[in-house]
Protein backbone atom coordinates (compact mmCIF):
# COMPACT_ATOMS: atom_id res chain seq x y z
CA UNK A 1 0.00 0.00 0.00
CA UNK A 2 1.50 3.29 -0.90
CA UNK A 3 0.88 6.46 0.70
CA UNK A 4 1.81 9.69 -1.63
CA UNK A 5 2.71 12.86 0.06
CA UNK A 6 1.62 15.91 -1.87
CA UNK A 7 2.03 18.97 0.10
CA UNK A 8 4.13 19.97 3.15
CA UNK A 9 3.39 23.29 4.87
CA UNK A 10 5.66 24.52 7.48
CA UNK A 11 3.32 25.86 10.62
CA UNK A 12 6.25 26.63 12.99
CA UNK A 13 10.19 26.06 13.47
CA UNK A 14 11.45 26.17 16.59
CA UNK A 15 14.94 25.33 17.90
CA UNK A 16 14.89 21.62 18.03
CA UNK A 17 11.56 20.75 15.95
CA UNK A 18 9.53 21.59 13.46
CA UNK A 19 5.78 20.70 13.24
CA UNK A 20 4.61 20.39 9.68
CA UNK A 21 1.03 20.08 8.05
CA UNK A 22 1.34 17.20 4.98
CA UNK A 23 -1.34 16.68 2.69
CA UNK A 24 -1.56 12.77 1.91
CA UNK A 25 -3.41 10.69 -0.68
CA UNK A 26 -4.28 7.21 1.06
CA UNK A 27 -4.95 3.99 -0.80
CA UNK A 28 -8.10 3.97 -3.04
CA UNK A 29 -7.83 7.81 -3.58
CA UNK A 30 -8.63 9.40 -0.12
CA UNK A 31 -6.68 12.95 1.04
CA UNK A 32 -5.93 13.79 4.38
CA UNK A 33 -3.96 15.93 6.19
CA UNK A 34 -1.34 14.60 8.18
CA UNK A 35 0.16 16.68 11.69
CA UNK A 36 4.15 15.50 12.03
CA UNK A 37 6.65 16.76 14.53
CA UNK A 38 9.79 16.44 12.53
CA UNK A 39 12.75 16.03 14.97
CA UNK A 40 17.18 15.77 14.13
CA UNK A 41 17.34 12.70 16.27
CA UNK A 42 18.83 11.67 20.02
CA UNK A 43 20.65 9.48 21.55
CA UNK A 44 19.78 7.81 24.77
CA UNK A 45 22.38 6.58 26.94
CA UNK A 46 22.68 3.74 29.54
CA UNK A 47 25.67 5.00 31.92
CA UNK A 48 26.96 1.87 34.44
CA UNK A 49 29.80 2.07 36.50
CA UNK A 50 32.80 -0.15 38.09
CA UNK A 51 30.07 -0.88 40.91
CA UNK A 52 27.58 -1.85 38.41
CA UNK A 53 25.26 1.34 39.30
CA UNK A 54 23.71 3.25 36.82
CA UNK A 55 23.67 6.96 36.51
CA UNK A 56 20.10 8.13 36.12
CA UNK A 57 18.73 11.67 36.22
CA UNK A 58 16.11 13.25 38.18
CA UNK A 59 14.56 15.59 35.72
CA UNK A 60 12.31 18.26 35.54
CA UNK A 61 10.19 17.81 31.96
CA UNK A 62 8.05 20.69 31.94
CA UNK A 63 5.28 18.96 29.48
CA UNK A 64 4.26 16.72 32.33
CA UNK A 65 4.39 19.15 35.33
CA UNK A 66 6.58 16.48 37.34
CA UNK A 67 10.35 15.48 37.82
CA UNK A 68 10.79 11.84 35.75
CA UNK A 69 13.44 9.46 36.59
CA UNK A 70 15.43 9.05 33.47
CA UNK A 71 18.58 7.71 31.64
CA UNK A 72 20.79 10.85 29.95
CA UNK A 73 19.67 11.54 26.59
CA UNK A 74 20.28 14.85 23.86
CA UNK A 75 19.35 15.83 20.36
CA UNK A 76 22.13 15.35 17.35
CA UNK A 77 23.61 18.79 16.90
CA UNK A 78 23.97 19.02 12.92
CA UNK A 79 26.48 16.95 11.35
CA UNK A 80 27.16 15.22 14.45
CA UNK A 81 27.16 11.44 14.72
CA UNK A 82 24.94 9.19 17.32
CA UNK A 83 28.28 7.76 19.27
CA UNK A 84 29.66 11.71 19.46
CA UNK A 85 26.32 12.66 20.46
CA UNK A 86 25.76 10.10 22.81
CA UNK A 87 29.55 10.59 24.58
CA UNK A 88 28.67 14.53 24.81
CA UNK A 89 25.15 13.88 26.38
CA UNK A 90 26.37 11.65 28.90
CA UNK A 91 29.28 13.50 30.15
CA UNK A 92 27.24 16.86 30.05
CA UNK A 93 24.52 15.59 32.33
CA UNK A 94 26.49 13.10 34.63
CA UNK A 95 29.86 14.23 34.73
CA UNK A 96 31.40 11.10 33.73
CA UNK A 97 32.77 10.48 30.58
CA UNK A 98 32.41 6.80 28.72
CA UNK A 99 35.22 4.72 28.10
CA UNK A 100 33.33 2.10 26.18
CA UNK A 101 29.97 2.72 24.45
CA UNK A 102 27.91 -0.09 22.60
CA UNK A 103 24.84 0.31 20.62
CA UNK A 104 21.69 -1.27 21.64
CA UNK A 105 19.40 -0.36 19.07
CA UNK A 106 17.00 2.35 18.23
CA UNK A 107 13.41 3.35 18.77
CA UNK A 108 10.78 5.41 17.59
CA UNK A 109 9.11 7.18 20.70
CA UNK A 110 6.23 8.39 19.14
CA UNK A 111 5.83 7.42 15.69
CA UNK A 112 1.91 8.76 16.20
CA UNK A 113 2.66 12.23 15.28
CA UNK A 114 6.76 12.73 15.22
CA UNK A 115 9.80 11.43 13.25
CA UNK A 116 12.07 11.39 16.43
CA UNK A 117 13.96 8.28 16.17
CA UNK A 118 16.89 7.70 19.35
CA UNK A 119 19.21 5.40 19.31
CA UNK A 120 20.06 3.30 22.76
CA UNK A 121 23.42 3.23 24.00
CA UNK A 122 25.03 1.34 27.48
CA UNK A 123 28.21 3.68 28.41
CA UNK A 124 30.69 1.80 30.77
CA UNK A 125 34.49 2.12 31.77
CA UNK A 126 32.89 5.50 32.95
CA UNK A 127 35.76 8.02 33.83
CA UNK A 128 35.44 11.48 36.06
CA UNK A 129 34.54 14.34 33.34
CA UNK A 130 32.68 17.24 33.92
CA UNK A 131 28.80 17.85 34.16
CA UNK A 132 28.18 21.42 31.72
CA UNK A 133 24.06 21.22 32.24
CA UNK A 134 22.20 23.33 29.55
CA UNK A 135 20.78 26.58 30.85
CA UNK A 136 17.05 25.24 30.85
CA UNK A 137 18.10 21.38 32.57
CA UNK A 138 17.13 21.18 35.93
CA UNK A 139 17.99 17.70 37.37
CA UNK A 140 19.84 15.45 39.70
CA UNK A 141 22.12 12.56 39.27
CA UNK A 142 21.01 9.91 41.31
CA UNK A 143 22.58 5.95 41.24
CA UNK A 144 20.71 2.68 41.45
CA UNK A 145 22.35 -1.17 41.48
CA UNK A 146 21.53 -1.98 37.57
CA UNK A 147 19.25 -4.80 38.83
CA UNK A 148 16.82 -2.19 40.70
CA UNK A 149 17.08 0.27 38.02
CA UNK A 150 15.84 -2.35 35.45
CA UNK A 151 13.12 -3.65 38.09
CA UNK A 152 12.02 0.18 38.20
CA UNK A 153 11.46 0.53 34.36
CA UNK A 154 9.80 -2.67 34.45
CA UNK A 155 7.47 -2.12 37.11
CA UNK A 156 5.83 1.60 36.08
CA UNK A 157 8.62 3.46 38.59
CA UNK A 158 10.20 4.30 35.11
CA UNK A 159 7.80 6.80 33.14
CA UNK A 160 9.98 7.79 29.92
CA UNK A 161 9.70 5.66 27.46
CA UNK A 162 13.32 6.08 26.25
CA UNK A 163 14.33 5.01 29.52
CA UNK A 164 12.63 2.18 30.16
CA UNK A 165 13.36 0.79 26.94
CA UNK A 166 16.95 1.53 26.91
CA UNK A 167 17.24 0.19 30.69
CA UNK A 168 15.57 -3.77 29.13
CA UNK A 169 17.45 -3.33 25.79
CA UNK A 170 21.06 -3.20 28.46
CA UNK A 171 19.56 -5.97 30.58
CA UNK A 172 18.59 -8.31 27.14
CA UNK A 173 22.18 -7.54 25.98
CA UNK A 174 23.91 -7.87 29.38
CA UNK A 175 22.15 -11.26 29.58
CA UNK A 176 23.02 -12.25 26.54
CA UNK A 177 26.92 -11.96 27.33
Amino acid sequence: MEIKKLTSKTIFRGRVITLTVDRVQLPGGRETDLECIRHPGAAAIVPIDDDDQVLMLRQYRHATGDWLLEVPAGTLDPGESLETCAAREVEEETGYRAGKLQSLGWVWTTPGFTDEKIELFLATELQMGEQQLDGDELLEVVRFPFDEAVRRAAHGDVRDAKSVCALLRAASFRADR
